[in-house]
């Protein structure tokens, strides 16, 4: 198999982002884009949980755990234009683990990919929102996910289109710790080594979780750093759920389309924003209602308590 030639020069400071660059920590402007990002993370978790009223059901923890990623991702990094969602040199964003649109969609709502009324009728009959994401109908989404254990392939065959284009994006892939279990995982895993896709920008939400249970008893996937980067990633392991490391994060990756691939492990807490469904299988698909719903609304309302799961 013949390594794909890149024609694509490394990123420039002035395309990297669609926004300006990171304020420093400690910095007044830090402070406000912290607290802006916070704001939205509970957007995510407040629509997640309206929605899924709407719907009769949904996933909410898997969700959760990624507020704050999703947030950092859509209002701090990513390059993109709502104004015309296939422009060529978008970044391309893959949610692996597609239960989660339920949360993307609000977030694409907001920044202006569609009207953010077409919520009020997800699910439905007609609807363009289904439980999991549909390229074909929601404007911003990039692949129709929700067969776990794909996510990282098409990512990686978007990097590597960019490279036969000439162009300058990234490709951003959102995965689940669950679904590392899927073999496909660990075969791109080994391409995008292979290949040198330095643009390919993995991340994986570590909730500890899956649908069946904690990972490391329904097949263990630690030590994750060791793995991947035996499979020659450039590994970063961060608190994701917290805004300023992940931000740091997002600063400190390479602009080499022709390093090593990059993953960042976000160690989180499945359910975290709402203490009864922190890192409880029982809330991976739920519905509240009654005093239930408007209990849940009022704390994520309150912002990140402690947590009982320990991070």
């Amino acid at each position: 198999m013949a390594e794909p030639k890149s024609s694509a020069p490394p990123r420039s400071s002035s395309d990297q982002r669609n926004i300006a660059a990171l304020p420093p920590r400690n910095s007044s402007a830090r402070a406000e884009l912290v607290e802006r990002l916070a704001d939205k993370a509970k957007l995510i978790r407040r629509e997640t949980v309206r929605l899924s009223r709407i719907a009769g059901a949904g996933h909410y923890s898997g969700t959760f755990s990624a507020a704050e990623l999703i947030a950092a991702l859509y209002y701090a990094q990513l390059r993109y234009q709502p104004s015309d969602p296939g422009w060529p040199d978008r970044d391309r964003f893959v949610l692996s683990k597609g239960h989660a649109a339920i949360g993307l969609y609000p977030v694409l709502a907001d920044v202006g990919f569609f009207d953010s009324a077409l919520l009020d009728q997800y699910t439905r009959l007609g609807s363009i929102f289904g439980d999991h994401p549909d390229m074909r109908k929601v404007p911003g989404i990039d692949f129709s996910s929700g067969s776990l254990g794909h996510g990282l392939s098409v990512a990686l065959g978007l990097a590597l289109a960019a490279r036969v284009q000439g162009r300058s994006y990234r490709s951003y892939c959102l995965l689940g710790d669950g679904e590392l279990a899927e073999g496909q995982v660990w075969q791109a895993a080994m391409a995008a080594g292979h290949f040198k896709t330095g643009s390919l920008i993995a991340i994986i939400d570590r909730n500890q979780l899956s649908i069946d249970g904690p990972t490391e008893t329904i097949m263990g996937v630690e030590p994750l750093d060791a793995k991947f980067e035996a499979f020659r990633w450039k590994v970063h392991r961060i608190d994701g759920h917290d805004l300023d490391a992940i931000l740091d994060m997002f600063a400190q990756l390479d602009d080499d389309p022709n390093g090593a691939p990059q993953l960042i492990i976000a160690d989180t807490i499945k359910g975290r924003g709402v203490q009864r469904m922190e890192l409880d299988t029982d809330w991976h698909v739920g519905n509240l209602v009654g005093a239930d719903y408007d209990d849940v609304m009022n704390e994520i309302d309150a912002g990140l308590q402690p947590s009982i799961g320990g991070r």
